[in-house]
């Protein structure tokens, strides 16, 4: 039986050189003596014009040049921009984009590609278009900015080939009406296309992409050669990790996976989920090998009630589920809930599903167990969403630890005596874990900390901390490619609190 219930309370810069001539693009040596400086937008309108525009790019791919029909570039153009001026995460920007659901699924897939891979070294990106420009470009352009971040991520870092990489991002500056930005953007990118890849190889590429106030945080708490380690994982596109139903060691050779400690089946990114082999009959679902281990902390489920609060997407209520757990499933967002039934529904899992905020709902009756994945700034996830570093700020970790701490005392409330409560965030702060829990127990709060052991999860001794908790780090498991950075702690209510 499935149901949706409502409730109503609910660095060093040098001015870029063009070549002269107008001779087919080959990339070679650029020689500043060659041409003007392009120190402003007259002298570079003067120099570069249309047909000399034209005639850098090669003649197999002139033609497509002032092509009206959306293309993949097109739209990565409006995804960066969403992300990084509207602040809207990468995943609702997709959902959002009209030119997105124009495109094939092979189109759709790489314009994803491109802006996550743009998003994931932005710090270098930006540090090499800078070092082209004599100043930087004024805020009216931006999209002429995105354009050459973008352009520069396929040269540079997704190996398009140099005429492509640079006669497409031409033609984005015209169709977006940026003529007179076109020789500057053909400059700009055919200067990298010679001199990028050295200049890559002796940046720190670590720290450039890594904010700040995360560097100083993640120092703070890890020490600084494990803050490098997280932020060179980072650097990757995490792997493909399901969570499988039964059978683990048949699928694992249908699916050409490899089989993680923790029982997470773990194959390559890449192609369309869907098409993969027990998609359809529900054998398994995706969900990172680190957030698959909170909800194994309930020892056996089989028949008992279970509270999953904040679930959706709802891979852990899907473990929950498939343990024999009679599972509510509660969430703010119908959205999001809407979808958590649609995968319970290819699972062929029972779930009640809950649209209601768990600041003030409450269950018919204290229940024995409670999953809480509280709201979080997802520091822990940047490998799978690497627009967080350019959304999230220190007033976010302040805002947010109140959220969770709130969301504390509230499932604590829903607790039977003797209950447990698993509390677990996708976040690398410590104010979004062990300090909450601190927190929580120095409050008066009625409960106790059960320590975690290592065997419980298949996890690895030093992934739980000194009181007992878990914490993994995207360095964790680098010979399997690394997993989302998790925190979890496992607490029981007080027996003599009715």
């Amino acid at each position: 039986m499935r149901s949706v219930a409502h409730d109503q309370n609910v660095a060093t810069r040098q001015p870029i050189s063009t070549p002269s001539g107008t001779t087919p693009y080959r990339p070679q040596p650029l020689q500043p003596t060659m041409s003007p400086r392009i120190g402003n937008q007259r002298s570079l309108e003067t120099f570069v014009s249309a047909t000399t525009c034209r005639a850098y790019v090669s003649p197999s791919v002139r033609r497509t040049l002032m092509s009206e029909a959306p293309t993949a570039r097109h739209a990565a153009l409006d995804l960066i921009g969403a992300v990084l001026r509207r602040k809207r995460s990468l995943d609702d920007a997709i959902d959002e984009s009209p030119l997105m659901r124009q495109l094939s699924g092979r189109d759709r897939a790489f314009a994803r590609l491109l802006v996550a891979t743009t998003l994931r070294r932005l710090g270098q990106i930006d540090a090499l278009i800078a070092l082209c420009l004599s100043t930087p470009l004024a805020p009216r352009a931006a999209a002429v900015h995105d354009i050459l971040r973008l352009g520069t991520a396929q040269l540079l870092f997704l190996r398009t080939p140099p005429h492509a990489a640079v006669a497409t991002s031409v033609d984005l500056a015209h169709s977006r009406g940026f003529l007179s930005h076109k020789g500057l953007v053909n400059a700009v990118l055919r200067r990298l296309s010679v001199e990028g890849a050295d200049r890559v190889a002796t940046q720190d590429a670590a720290r450039l992409n890594t904010p700040n106030w995360l560097w100083r945080s993640w120092s703070c708490s890890y020490g600084e050669a494990t803050t490098r380690a997280i932020a060179t994982a980072h650097l990757k596109e995490a792997p493909l990790d399901l969570t499988l139903r039964e059978n683990a060691e048949d699928w694992c050779s249908k699916l050409q996976g490899t089989l993680l400690p923790t029982g997470t089946l773990r194959r390559a990114a890449g192609g369309s989920v869907a098409a993969l082999p027990g998609y359809a009959e529900g054998a398994w679902w995706v969900q990172d090998a680190a957030a698959a281990l909170p909800a194994r902390l309930f020892g056996d489920l089989a028949g008992r009630e279970v509270v999953d609060l904040c679930a959706a997407p709802g891979g852990k209520s899907a473990q929950l589920a498939a343990a024999g757990a009679r599972v509510t499933a509660l969430d703010r967002s119908s959205r999001r809930l809407d979808r958590l039934v649609a995968n319970f529904d290819r699972l062929g899992l029972p779930v009640e599903a809950v649209v209601a905020d768990a600041l003030v709902w409450r269950p018919p009756r204290p229940i024995g167990a409670v999953l809480l994945d509280a709201p979080c700034t997802t520091t822990g996830a940047i490998r799978r969403h690497p627009d967080v570093p350019h959304l999230k700020a220190p007033e976010d970790v302040a805002r947010l630890s109140i959220v969770q701490e709130n969301l504390l005392r509230a499932a604590v409330d829903m607790l039977l005596p003797g209950g447990t409560l698993v509390y677990c965030t996708c976040s690398l702060e410590p104010e979004e874990g062990p300090q909450r829990v601190e927190a929580l127990l120095l409050s008066g709060a009625p409960v106790r900390r059960h320590s975690i052991d290592p065997d419980e999860v298949g996890a690895r001794p030093d992934w739980i901390t000194v009181e007992g908790d878990l914490r993994t780090l995207p360095c964790h498991f680098a010979e399997y490619d690394g997993v989302d950075g998790f925190f979890c702690a496992r607490l029981v209510k007080h027996a003599a609190f009715a």
